[in-house]
């Protein structure tokens, strides 16, 4: 046991990688559409208890998805510039352990939900299966951003069966928009690995778009935007909630302009550029509801 406890601590850096926690974009990009769904079900500040367990959640089911996904892609990452040093491919976390520690941020986060209530807890089942099924996507589909939307919109319906037992029009309206938004960004961080993922044989909607990437993006953002017009008006939303969609549209030209030439480094940063979204969206539903 000793013997196991300096190896776990030795191994705590390894770990943290693993688990992107020296990366928090990814858990900023789940956690807004998260925040805009527990505020948008409660009308307000949702119960304290929902906030940290849904902000816990986050936390832990994105390092959970990022483990499995270094799991799925252990061979396929030795051949890509980008990540052939992570620890599950350079062989500083073995497989197994891996595994290991999936199974157990995955219980984690189970326990969490347990905190909720039933109709929460059956909708647990479907987030572990999707966060678990899309990292292998990109082996038989061009679509598998479109699995990472479905897992990441997950937590809308989630937030709402927390907040108020069950889910109405709007939640699914927010579900489409963050399944939307969701695959127009990765398609970003698609565009930054496309030519490796072509030599090892890796799809992605960056792959399948080819040179109507831009187009195809613009046109997701653009979806994206009336969706979440069409869930305002459901919600006679005021002035604060339209400044703040105004706010994200315009991000959104930003980000066309730095990716317009498809060099990697501008397209990385477009993509790390939708956390502003995020934040623009969630503080015009923070205002409006004050008012």
């Amino acid at each position: 046991m000793p013997k196991l406890s300096a190896h776990i601590k030795q191994q705590l850096p390894d770990y943290t990688r693993l688990m992107r926690l020296d990366k928090p974009i990814g858990i900023l990009l789940l956690l807004w559409p998260t925040l805009w769904a527990l505020w948008v079900a409660a009308d307000g500040f949702p119960q304290l208890s929902n906030l940290v367990i849904f902000v816990l959640g986050v936390v832990l089911m994105r390092s959970a998805g990022c483990v499995i996904n270094d799991y799925a892609d252990r061979d396929f990452d030795l051949h890509v510039r980008r990540t052939k040093e992570r620890p599950l491919t350079s062989g500083r976390v073995t497989a197994k352990e891996a595994l290991c520690l999936f199974g157990a941020l995955v219980f984690i986060s189970f326990i969490l939900v347990l905190f909720t209530n039933k109709e929460t807890i059956y909708m647990s089942f479907g987030a572990v299966f999707l966060a678990s099924l899309y990292p292998f996507m990109k082996r038989f589909t061009y679509f598998p951003q479109v699995f990472l939307g479905a897992a990441f919109g997950w937590a809308v319906p989630m937030a709402f069966t927390a907040e108020t037992g069950t889910v109405i029009e709007e939640t699914w309206l927010l579900y489409i928009a963050t399944l939307l938004w969701t695959i127009a960004y990765d398609t970003q961080y698609a565009m930054v690995d496309r030519e490796d993922d072509l030599k090892v044989g890796i799809k992605s909607t960056a792959i399948l778009f080819g040179e109507m990437d831009n187009i195809a993006i613009i046109s997701l953002q653009v979806l994206t935007m009336i969706t979440l017009l069409l869930m305002g008006q459901q919600l006679s939303a005021g002035v604060a909630y339209y400044l703040g969609l105004a706010v994200a549209a315009g991000l959104f030209g930003y980000q066309y302009v730095l990716t317009q030439h498809r060099n990697p480094d501008m397209c990385f940063k477009a993509f790390l550029n939708n956390h502003w979204v995020g934040t623009a969206v969630f503080s015009g539903i923070l205002v409006d509801s004050f008012f």
